[in-house]
């Protein structure tokens, strides 16, 4: 009966680490290509789904984007101005 519990208990955390994995690839947004005001074309990409979280991005150090591989150069401490109108 121990054994049964401890396999169970195993295969509980397995499966939890794969939907882990599989919800963070899945939070993702793809963006169509689109030309700015300035004539300027962006290729379609994905981006992460907003949140209130610097640390999730694809763009954040420690992170890597699974789309492309890159790995993220941006510091989630760096304090960003805001944009007044």
């Amino acid at each position: 009966m121990r054994k049964f519990i401890l396999c169970l208990s195993a295969l509980f955390l397995i499966i939890s680490f794969a939907l882990a994995n599989i919800s963070s690839v899945e939070a993702a947004q793809k963006v169509k290509g689109y030309i700015k005001k300035n004539g300027t074309y962006v290729a379609p990409h994905f981006k992460t789904s907003p949140n209130k979280s610097k640390f999730d991005n694809f763009s954040t150090k420690g992170n890597i984007n699974p789309y492309t591989g890159k790995k993220g150069a941006v510091s989630p401490f760096k304090i960003t101005p805001k944009k007044y109108r």
